[in-house]
């Protein structure tokens, strides 16, 4: 005899269980929830600060102010060679700067990231170009790296001559690297310091000196937080505009592209021209950054490193 499978007149039937779980559990385990609310002030800031400025620069540099095609702007700029160099000037200042940034924090980041006595002072002193600024830091190159500032006067007295130092392409080139070291300091101060110990007490149990354990293990797991830390110097480095015209020589060895810009708002009231050599100047950024970026992927990526990032 078969059994029916309808239920009987007054009882009570179950819900049926759910077929799947809710939607906003699902989107949790992607990390989507109420928790990106609070990215929600940066989200607005970026895009009001950055973002729309940076398109409505675009949109004016297809707009030149003398008429003519949408990328008038762009072929003047291009065809004057003294404008066309600030690119070449651009990248023969900022790609030394980074590298000497980053070569000199290195080993400081290195020693610096235990903790003996002293470490807080040593990190202050190397702080201090970030409070001074870049106008102060000029100034003070001016006595320094005078004729006849104290450091020639050393020069001098010990045989060695004088030496031109500041209002030439080594006086922008010093005083963007004391600007850019503590940043690079910092970032590299974190790079280092996550880097787990244990391997290195490891290595040293199975005997590797302490100059083998940091070329073998140390540098290869901080390497792309260097290529980070070259990254951002190179991007400040491109932005230099007060050490280029109070130390260097703005119409010749440090006319830079940051000069072009300004000399075309600020002097010529033409927006749409600086708009333009801006972009030009960003264009260039962004290539030289996604190769970066690109070698840093290469580059090893592990747990061992947390403080890589």
């Amino acid at each position: 005899m078969a059994l029916s499978t309808e239920p009987r007149p007054g009882a009570v039937v179950a819900p049926a269980p759910p077929t799947g779980r809710p939607l906003r559990h699902r989107l949790a385990e992607r990390g989507v929830d109420r928790g990106l609310l609070l990215l929600l002030p940066a989200a607005v800031c970026t895009v009001g600060l950055f973002v729309y400025p940076f398109l409505y620069g675009v949109s004016i540099s297809f707009q030149p102010l003398r008429g003519g095609g949408a990328l008038t702007n762009y072929t003047d700029f291009l065809a004057d060679a003294y404008q066309r160099d600030s690119i070449l000037k651009t990248l023969r200042l900022a790609v030394p700067v980074a590298a000497v940034s980053v070569a000199a924090a290195t080993p400081l980041a290195f020693q610096l990231r235990r903790d003996f006595r002293g470490r807080g002072a040593i990190t202050l002193v190397l702080m201090l170009p970030i409070t001074f600024g870049s106008v102060l830091v000029a100034q003070g190159m001016a006595r320094v790296f005078s004729p006849y500032g104290w450091l020639n006067l050393l020069l001098s007295d010990l045989g060695l001559g004088t030496h031109q130092l500041i209002y030439n392409y080594w006086g922008t080139l010093i005083a963007a690297v004391l600007t850019s070291l503590p940043f690079s300091f910092l970032l590299l101060m974190g790079f280092f310091g996550g880097i787990e110990r244990s391997l290195e007490d490891a290595a040293a149990t199975l005997g590797a000196g302490r100059a083998t354990r940091f070329w073998r293990i140390v540098l290869p797991l901080a390497l792309p937080g260097i290529v980070s830390a070259f990254t951002l110097a190179l991007v400040e480095a491109f932005a230099i505009f007060p050490s280029a015209i109070l130390v260097g020589q703005p119409d010749n060895a440090t006319h830079v592209l940051t000069l072009p810009i300004y000399q075309a708002a600020s002097q010529r009231s033409d927006y749409p021209a600086a708009a333009a050599i801006a972009v030009v100047m960003t264009v260039l950024e962004l290539a030289i950054l996604g190769l970066l970026q690109f070698a840093r992927s290469r580059l090893y990526r592990g747990a061992a490193a947390g403080g890589k990032g």
